[in-house]
Parts: C-alpha cells; sequence; structure tokens
C-alpha cells in the first residue's frame, strides 16, 4: 500500500475531486484515509475466496430490496475520509447514480485483511465505520496477531463499536439482526 499525501488547504471537495479523477490500473482500489490518498493493489485469491464466501451468505438470507455490493465507496465527510470496503451491505432505495454513498446509508461494511492494509482495516476504518453511524462492522482478520479471527462490531458510539464478538477461523459466527445470518468460517484460508 503506498500513500500520497494531499495538499494541507485542501478542503473535502478537493479530496473527492482528486480521488474521482484518479487513473488506477485495473483491480486496484483508492481511499482517503486519514487525509492522504491510499492506494491498494488487488486482493490475493484467499482474500478473494473469503469475499465470495461471505457474499453467497449474505445474498442467500438477505431480503431482496437489500444489495450486496463490492468496491463502493462511501463517504464520511465529517472526518475526510472516503473508503471502499471489500463488501457493503445497503439498501436498495437508498442507492443512488454517486460514486461514493454517504456512510450512513449503509447497514454492514466487511473487511477482510490483506498483509499491507491489517492494521487499517482495525483501526482507521474501524473508526470511519463507527463514526459514519454504520450498525454492524464484519472484520475478517487474516492476520491477527494470534491466529486469523472474524470479528462483528456492533453499537456504534463515537469513533469506536461498543459491542464486538470474535470467533477464530473454523467457527461460526452471528450477524445480529436485522440480519440474523451464520456465518461458516471453516473453510476460510489464511
Amino acid at each position: 500500500m503506498s500513500a500520497a499525501p494531499v495538499l494541507q488547504e485542501s478542503s473535502w471537495e478537493t479530496f473527492v475531486e482528486v480521488w474521482n479523477r484518479l487513473d488506477l490500473p485495473e483491480g486496484w482500489r483508492a481511499e482517503i484515509i486519514e487525509e492522504r490518498i491510499v492506494m491498494s493493489p488487488p486482493p490475493d485469491q484467499n482474500h478473494n475466496f473469503i469475499g465470495s464466501r461471505v457474499n453467497k451468505a449474505l445474498v442467500r438470507a438477505l431480503p431482496d430490496d437489500w444489495e450486496v455490493l463490492q468496491t463502493q465507496g462511501i463517504a464520511t465527510p465529517s472526518t475526510s475520509r472516503i473508503v471502499v470496503p471489500d463488501l457493503l451491505v445497503v439498501l436498495r432505495e437508498r442507492m443512488t447514480p454517486v460514486v461514493v454513498l454517504p456512510g450512513e446509508d449503509a447497514l454492514l461494511a466487511v473487511e477482510i485483511t490483506s498483509k499491507s492494509n491489517a492494521e487499517t482495516d482495525r483501526s482507521a476504518k474501524h473508526k470511519a465505520y463507527a463514526q459514519a453511524g454504520i450498525p454492524l462492522y464484519l472484520l475478517i482478520d487474516r492476520f491477527a496477531p494470534r491466529w486469523p479471527t472474524v470479528t462483528v462490531f456492533s453499537e456504534p458510539d463515537g469513533d469506536a463499536y461498543r459491542e464486538s464478538h470474535a470467533v477464530p477461523f473454523g467457527k461460526p459466527i452471528e450477524l445480529p439482526s436485522p440480519f440474523d445470518v451464520t456465518l461458516e468460517t471453516e473453510d476460510f484460508p489464511r
């Protein structure tokens, strides 16, 4: 992951304009995190496999008017961030033809760590999703310090979540209401 500093005097609109005009190679993504444009290369196959398994579980369980999106940017202007979760769940009625959705429109953000971005997913994105008021954050941490874990964070309050529940890879984890989905993790690769 590389970071390109943005002009210190830049406004939120300038950040968004620069971000929107980036011409990235296929599969790369750019985010605005902590007043920097951060670019990430395409994920590896294990990352994509986990994303596919989570996507399938969500699609099977969710009502037809909920959408599971990939590569959808969400904005938290109050904190000068545009982040792109691996998966995002929104109500179809909240989708608009804009490039970046307001963070408060999301119901669930999912991040799957890569070696190069694990700390960003654990801290900066955790904070961004809580500040946006996203009710649930699912962190699939392939590179957690002790062993790979899956954590559901709920009850956003300021810049953190008040509740969390974690399991190691191999154990099922429940996504609470309104999802009521059991996510099986036994075949998640590291």
